[in-house]
């Protein structure tokens, strides 16, 4: 039985958001339940809402990890946040994976040097997975490293790779390279130089993609650096709640006939675009799975970044990154040069 540790106290809707999701999870998905934070807080609050934490165990800390300090101070300063020792418990082997709804930055900093990066890894990588017209799509870069080596990028399709095939169940998934154009030559030299590796891999690569084709799913991992990928997917974001809005002008007054015929279209359209369905973006790179949830996550969302979290494990990600990386350690393309854990 997978257990999973969950910052009872990141997000926007933290304490209560948090655990009537990790109810949902721990009946639903037969999961053990960790929650970090302050264990009367967290009390009283399933006590005045009617949440039962049967299956939770609640690991107690009075600090809050606040969203506006300086991402390094978790590893100073805020050690003893409910998100620092969250971590720490995960690195232990006090449980199997972690869910957060906390800073991203402050996160990453923290798999990095709490939890740890896979030997061989240069980088941890936020990747959310994307909506497309042909199903879904993992990027990655999507903001963490905005500088980037064309070896890490490699890595970064390696271990997208890894998640979409564990995760998503997509079997040899195919890889793009975010690109101005679909040429090899085309780029800068960053792209170049990776498209070569990338050649090299081992791994379904498929070329070049431009950004104008990510809707259509023709690729399964996307791959740039962090810089271009974050800009990638608040646009994405951004569109996705414009076209909702539109949606629901379309089939306002007049139109709400029409929307009755369509209304399993709407439905499906917009569980699709709707981010709580996935439930978090997963920190990959680290030596156990992170997954970091939005922001302004509700129960439901919890419930699916629980999801997320038992898939890695039950999946073992972890294991095939590791072992595509131990295979290719004396290759250029994946395991050489790269930086010892801290």
């Amino acid at each position: 039985m997978a257990k999973i540790i969950v910052d009872a106290f990141g997000g926007d809707n933290a304490p209560l958001e948090v655990i009537k999701g990790c109810e949902m999870a721990v009946k639903e998905l037969g999961v053990e339940i960790i929650l970090t934070g302050s264990e009367s807080t967290i009390k009283k609050c399933a006590s005045d809402n009617g949440v039962d934490l049967g299956g939770m165990e609640i690991v107690h800390t009075d600090e809050v990890f606040d969203i506006h300090e300086e991402p390094k101070e978790i590893i100073k300063s805020g050690k003893n946040t409910s998100m620092a020792i969250g971590m720490k418990l995960l690195a232990d082997g006090k449980g199997d994976a972690f869910v957060c709804a906390g800073s991203t930055g402050a996160l990453v900093m923290g798999a990095t040097f709490i939890v740890k990066r896979i030997k061989g890894i240069k980088r941890v990588a936020p990747s959310p997975v994307l909506p497309a017209d042909k199903g879904s799509f993992i990027l990655l870069d999507a903001g963490a490293n905005t500088e980037c080596r064309p070896e890490m990028l490699v890595q970064f399709a390696v271990m997208g790779s890894a998640y979409m095939e564990k995760v998503m169940g997509i079997k040899n998934p195919k890889v793009g390279l975010l690109n101005i154009g679909a040429e090899e030559t085309k780029g800068r030299e960053l792209e170049i130089e990776a498209y070569k590796l990338m050649e090299r891999s081992g791994l379904n690569f498929i070329g070049n993609i431009e950004a104008r084709d990510l809707p259509k799913g023709e690729c399964h991992v996307v791959v740039t650096d962090g810089f271009t990928g974050n800009i990638v997917l608040k646009l994405y974001e951004g569109m996705g709640s414009f076209f909702g809005g539109r949606v629901k002008w379309l089939y306002s007054g007049l139109g709400t006939l029409g929307a009755l015929f369509s209304l399993g279209k709407i439905k499906a359209f917009k569980k699709q675009m709707d981010y709580r369905e996935t439930g978090g973006s997963a920190l990959l790179g680290v030596k156990k799975p992170v997954i970091k949830a939005h922001g302004s996550s509700d129960a439901k969302a919890f419930y699916n970044a629980v999801r997320q979290a038992k898939k890695c494990v039950d999946g073992k990600v972890i294991e095939s990154i590791e072992e595509y990386v131990k295979l290719n350690s004396d290759s250029s393309t994946v395991g050489k040069g790269a930086e010892k854990n801290e």
